[in-house]
C-alpha cells in the first residue's frame, strides 16, 4: 500500500482530476476514485491534464464509499472539507493515510463528514469564500504528508541548477 493515499469522492471536473493524478504519479500517491464521476475516464481533457504521466499512476475506482471501506477496512483516513473544526496542519498524519476530498460542487457528503468529526481538517483562507480548486486543495494536503515525513522517497541531493551552477563556473 502507497504511504499517501488521494480519495475523490465523485468528481466532477475531468482537468481537476487530471491535475490530480499528476500530484499523484509526481509524489508517488495513490489515487483511489469514488464513482460516480462527472466525465469518462478517456476524457481528452483528463488525458491532457494528466499529460503524459499516466503510466507512473497507481489508481483504483470504487462503486461507492461502502465499496471502499469494505475494500480498505483498517484504512487512517482525514476528510479534507470547508466546514472542517481544525487546520490540516494541526494533525500528525500516519503512514500510510488516506486523504479524502469531495466533489468540486458540494464536497464530501454532510452526514460523512458528521461520522467522522474527528478526521475533518480544513484548508484556513479568507472568509466568505467557497473554496479553493479541487487540485490545489490536494497539493496541498499530499504537501503536508510529505513535509511531515522528511520528503522520504522525493528528490534529494544536486538538482539541475545545481548542476547548471557548476557547469558555468
Amino acid at each position: 500500500m502507497k504511504k499517501i493515499n488521494i480519495v475523490l469522492h465523485e468528481p466532477e471536473i475531468p482537468q481537476n482530476t487530471g491535475n490530480i493524478a499528476r500530484t499523484c504519479a509526481a509524489t508517488g500517491a495513490a489515487l483511489h476514485i469514488i464513482k460516480p464521476m462527472g466525465f469518462e475516464i478517456d476524457d481528452r481533457k483528463l488525458k491532457r491534464a494528466g499529460l503524459d504521466y499516466w503510466h507512473l499512476l497507481d489508481i483504483t475506482y470504487y462503486e461507492n464509499l461502502d465499496d471502499f471501506f469494505e475494500k480498505n477496512p483498517d484504512s487512517d483516513f482525514y476528510c479534507y472539507s470547508t466546514k472542517a473544526p481544525r487546520a490540516y496542519t494541526e494533525v500528525n498524519y500516519p503512514s500510510p493515510v488516506f486523504l479524502f476530498f469531495g466533489k468540486e460542487t458540494k464536497g464530501l457528503p454532510e452526514d460523512f463528514l458528521v461520522e467522522n468529526y474527528e478526521r475533518c481538517v480544513r484548508i484556513p483562507m479568507r472568509e466568505n469564500l467557497r473554496s479553493l480548486n479541487l487540485s490545489n486543495s490536494v497539493a496541498i494536503g499530499v504537501y503536508e504528508v510529505l513535509r511531515q515525513h522528511g520528503f522520504e522517497d522525493q528528490m534529494t541531493g544536486n538538482t539541475v541548477l545545481d548542476d547548471i551552477k557548476e557547469r558555468t563556473k
